[in-house]
């Protein structure tokens, strides 16, 4: 039996189980809720396997090492080019820089604040702010969140909201989503557009655009929850549009699998489903993974100060 059939047959018999999907689907894994295993560690709003406990109060080090200019600006360059041969007019291009902190993976997991937060022992912790999709009593919604900013800039908000490449951005993204949704709802419709919203964290607090997507699912949802989620993967905002050819040149471009970085992860009750796209992203060994969405109006140094400031974690 594959990994979606499997989540069919439990939510056919309402097993409330935990997912995690990698962005090329290649090492899915889930577990009935009370078998996951100790080296997955989650809290989905509040929905968590962990026991917090009391950290010893020491100030919060970080030091950032951005991505490698010459690296980004690669294959900044080669998406420019398949976006003016038409073959893509949204691509998320992801690269890394570095995070070194005085905190343990586990500290961090414990001591972060954050909607979805994930720890893998040995790998890596995730704290991230997107919503995939949520479904709550047959009505399926999604998130979207595309366009960043420093919040401490003097006008944040209204620059952010009047940024013509961000504002493209966001709608097509918004576009592509619902029509995403469509797959698998019917009456899918945006219910709250372009919404700003601001994340704190150490010494820096980002602005993000983010808009509200739902439609309704059909009463049988229950036994084609593998269906639904394998119809709506990889998530339109870490992917782009058209989202087929993208995933395509993000493989080419940037040379290596992102494994569970950008892929999703959530928790089924056994009616109701939460989830989050695995943005916001540290390794073991201190490799931070950053990206952003690139059209044709792009510019390099815009573009590379945004991964710059998505690098952080949210302890404050």
């Amino acid at each position: 039996m594959n990994f979606f059939d499997q989540l069919d047959q439990w939510g056919q018999n309402k097993v409330p189980f935990v997912f995690f999907v990698d962005f090329e689907m290649a090492h899915p894994e889930a577990y009935p809720l009370h078998e996951c295993p100790e080296h997955w560690k989650y809290d989905f709003q509040g929905l968590t396997n962990h026991t917090y406990y009391t950290s010893e109060q020491k100030e919060l080090i970080a030091e950032v090492i951005p991505p490698q200019r010459s690296v980004y600006q690669r294959q900044f360059d080669q998406t420019i080019e398949a976006i003016q041969r038409g073959d893509t007019f949204l691509m998320n291009l992801t690269t890394h820089g570095r995070l070194t902190i005085n905190r343990s993976l586990e500290e961090v997991f414990n001591e972060a604040t954050a909607k979805y937060k994930i720890w893998r022992q040995g790998g890596f912790a995730c704290f991230s702010p997107e919503t995939f999709i949520q479904i709550k009593d047959g009505v399926i919604s999604t998130r979207p969140m595309k366009g960043t900013i420093d919040a401490s800039e003097i006008d944040a908000e209204e620059k952010l909201q009047n940024n013509v490449k961000e504002n493209a951005e966001h709608a097509t993204v918004v576009d592509l989503l619902r029509n995403d949704l469509s797959l698998v709802a019917k009456q899918v419709r945006v219910i709250r557009y372009k919404y700003y919203e601001e994340i704190k964290a150490h010494r820096k607090t980002t602005g993000q655009l983010s808009s509200c997507i739902e439609g309704r699912l059909p009463d049988n949802y229950p036994e084609k929850i593998g269906q639904i989620l394998q119809r709506l993967l990889p998530a339109g905002s870490i992917s782009g549009a058209p989202k087929a050819k993208t995933k395509e040149l993000i493989q080419d471009i940037e040379e290596s699998p992102r494994g569970f970085y950008t892929g999703v992860t959530g928790i089924f009750d056994g009616t109701d489903l939460d989830s989050c796209v695995m943005i916001r992203f540290l390794c073991e060994d201190g490799t931070y993974r950053c990206g952003g969405g690139i059209t044709h109006l792009s510019d390099f140094e815009e573009e590379y100060n945004e991964l710059i400031q998505k690098i952080y974690v949210p302890i404050l």
